[in-house]
């Protein structure tokens, strides 16, 4: 099914009246006192979600839109590809316990790092891979992720995705929030048919 029409469909008959049972939401993380953050983008961000709320040390996994030249934009502007956004993720996380190296690892295992203007099914600019970093630091990390990862001999294709300094984040709306959490059949009905997991499955593995 189009993503958007799933969309829309979600709203018209509202949410699946029972979570998933592996999921793990904000909630049920304890705050540290000292927090950082992270922002990547990976396609679809339903999909990015999970791989990072249920890792010890992650606080929450905020969807959004980034990037882009519109202030405060809805989905529908984000999907138009008009705005320049990219959906992601604002990831909240405890340095103590996980490092910006380990979810930049997380990052790459669940992307085609390949695909241009895309991810998977999805196809735009607004579904574009890219690491937004929010300090020297991220900055220097990041891009020798991407130089490991392509000397790596993983992928025939260049690595495409972009490293740019982050900008402000404007959270998605309440129903895009834990997605997988609100609506687990449709989640991963979506998930399934996009492509995203048999691709994960043939670059790294069934231990992704």
């Amino acid at each position: 099914m189009n993503r958007f029409l799933l969309i829309l469909l979600t709203l018209m008959i509202g949410p699946v009246k029972f979570m998933d049972a592996n999921c793990q939401t904000p909630e049920e993380t304890s705050k540290s006192q000292k927090t950082e953050v992270a922002t990547f983008a990976g396609g679809c961000f339903w999909c990015m979600e999970p791989p990072y709320e249920k890792k010890k040390g992650v606080i929450e996994a905020l969807s959004g839109y980034i990037g882009g030249h519109k202030d405060n934009p809805t989905y529908e502007e984000v999907c138009s590809g008009k705005t320049g956004h990219a959906e992601a993720v604002q990831v909240t996380y405890d340095p103590a316990q996980i490092s910006y190296a380990e979810l930049l690892d997380i990052f790459w295992r669940n992307i085609d790092p390949t695909q241009v203007d895309g991810q998977f099914v999805d196809h735009g600019n607004q579904y574009r891979s890219e690491i937004f970093f929010h300090n020297e630091e991220q900055r220097k990390l990041a891009e020798e992720s991407k130089k490991k990862l392509a000397a790596s001999g993983r992928f025939k294709k260049p690595i495409v995705t972009k490293i740019t300094p982050a900008s402000k984040f404007y959270p998605a709306e309440e129903y895009h929030q834990d997605f997988y959490c609100k609506n687990p059949p449709r989640y991963h009905g979506y998930r399934q048919g996009s492509g995203r997991d048999a691709f994960i499955e043939k670059v790294w593995g069934s231990n992704k």
